[in-house]
């Protein structure tokens, strides 16, 4: 009998979106054939999921699973090529549950998550099944999970495209619902500005500095320019320092407010769907105008 390898395996999978183990199967039935196994996975799983692996999946939604005592919880995001998939029963009970397991098992990632029992079988395996019955492809894409210092709250807007969970030490249930549909709405990059990337800040700074040079700014001044519209910036990005969105008085930020309640952040994650992932977009006018270039220059 033909070893079967792992890169072999590896192979298999990328091919057909096939779990490591049905692949494995498949090729020690194949006795190794990679063309016979992949017909073999086929007729277990459909020709759906074959087809369905190569497309991007940028849709999709965020689900939240918080313990009963608001202690432990997790945020998950799982993808689909289409909103509408993302509406589908089965689609929402698979986050649901992927929630739940990484609150409950504590997988290090993706990859351990998957292999978790579910059901039947497994993460990936129900995945896989639901990508055949669907004729999309979905996948797992990343998740957190907190053990609270305080308490956890969450907020989920949007059709779900858009999950925060925020642990509010202090405070009441209202005061930390507010925070987490503040995060939602102004989207901020970091709790303070310890936590902004340095090259974020160098990049504002470099673009103050540049604005100030054409607009004709003694050189003497420019450094002094760039500090105060790096200090602005973070303000407008760093969750502490925005104006709360519900401000009387558009003015108190949400660090003012959490000290006139006693209360303060421990940390928060905000999931928006799809962000980072490079989507395919068709220019159908620029496609229609070379069709018709291509017909006249076959005339």
């Amino acid at each position: 009998m033909a070893e079967i390898t792992a890169s072999m395996v590896k192979e298999l999978r990328e091919k057909t979106d096939a779990p490591m183990m049905e692949c494995k199967k498949a090729l020690t039935e194949a006795g190794g054939d990679m063309v016979k196994a992949e017909e073999i996975l086929r007729v277990k799983l459909g020709n759906k999921a074959t087809k369905a692996a190569a497309r991007v999946a940028a849709e999709g939604i965020v689900a939240i699973h918080v313990a009963g005592d608001g202690k432990l919880g997790s945020i998950f995001e799982i993808n689909s090529e289409t909103d509408f998939v993302a509406k589908n029963d089965e689609f929402i009970k698979l986050a649901a549950d992927c929630a739940r397991l990484v609150a409950e098992k504590a997988p290090a990632d993706v990859a351990a998550l998957s292999a978790l029992p579910l059901g039947d079988g497994t993460v990936e395996s129900t995945r896989t099944a639901l990508v055949g019955k669907i004729g999309e492809n979905m996948s797992a894409r990343r998740f957190v999970r907190v053990a609270a210092k305080g308490k956890l709250a969450s907020y989920i807007h949007g059709g779900s495209r858009i999950g925060v969970l925020v642990d509010v030490v202090g405070g009441d249930e209202q005061l930390a619902k507010d925070i987490a549909m503040h995060i939602a709405a102004s989207k901020p990059k970091a709790l303070d500005s310890s936590g902004v990337p340095a090259e974020l800040l160098d990049t504002e700074r470099r673009i103050a500095i540049e604005k100030a040079r054409e607009a004709g700014k003694p050189e003497a001044m420019l450094e002094k320019i760039a500090e105060g519209t790096v200090q602005k910036y973070l303000k407008d990005v760093t969750l502490l320092g925005q104006v709360f969105v519900k401000a009387e008085d558009g003015k108190q930020t949400i660090e003012q407010l959490l000290k006139a309640r006693g209360a303060s952040v421990a940390g928060f994650t905000l999931y928006i769907v799809g962000e980072g992932i490079e989507k395919k977009v068709n220019d159908f006018a620029a496609e229609v105008a070379a069709q018709a270039a291509a017909a006249a220059g076959n005339k």
